[in-house]
């Protein structure tokens, strides 16, 4: 049998659920707005205790607070690629803009960046999102500043070599066909 904070735990839930998520809904995706609802109640379940008696507006924060943090996460994404992408660019001789073309770069280093091992990916994470300091990457990272160069030095080739490849695919790729152009005949 639950003990008594895990039974009104679960009344909680069942009453209040469902309003989380509407409100979610009205500012994220489905799948995204299920995610802010066990956030939301995973934070409700660590402060339960500090929980006001209406705990409806409190949540509604909490879940406000959920999404800020996932719109930023989401631009320092976008703010990572970017600097990824003018790096690359850089080193290559080309450059990013607002264009497509520099959205199709950004895009291609956020793929590029999956495709690394977790050790290389983090390492570059921290030294161009988070612009840590080599010295303090490798403290975060548990490694020596040699062990983090090494993974550093891995990931930007291996990147660059993604990017080479992503480029010779679109390369490659037939272009799409033109529109006829229509000759008026001479009467």
């Amino acid at each position: 049998m639950p003990d008594d904070r895990e039974a009104r735990f679960e009344r909680l839930f069942r009453s209040q659920a469902d309003v989380v998520r509407s409100y979610a809904l009205r500012r994220a995706d489905p799948e995204d707005a299920d995610d802010v609802v066990a956030e939301t109640f995973l934070v409700a379940w660590r402060r339960f205790d500090d929980m006001p008696a209406d705990p409806r507006p409190w949540l509604l924060g909490v879940a406000r607070h959920v999404l800020a943090n996932r719109r930023r996460a989401d631009r320092r994404v976008v703010s990572l690629s970017a600097r990824l992408a003018q790096g690359v660019a850089v080193g290559s001789g080309a450059h990013t803009d607002g264009t497509a073309a520099g959205t199709e770069l950004r895009l291609a280093v956020i793929s590029a960046l999956e495709h690394l091992p977790d050790k290389e990916r983090e390492a570059m994470r921290l030294l161009a999102w988070d612009r840590l300091s080599p010295a303090d990457a490798a403290t975060m990272l548990g490694c020596s500043r040699a062990t983090l160069a090494v993974r550093a030095h891995r990931a930007r080739r291996k990147l660059a070599m993604l990017l080479d490849q992503e480029g010779d695919r679109a390369r490659a790729a037939p272009a799409p066909p033109s529109r006829p152009i229509r000759i008026a005949k001479e009467q």
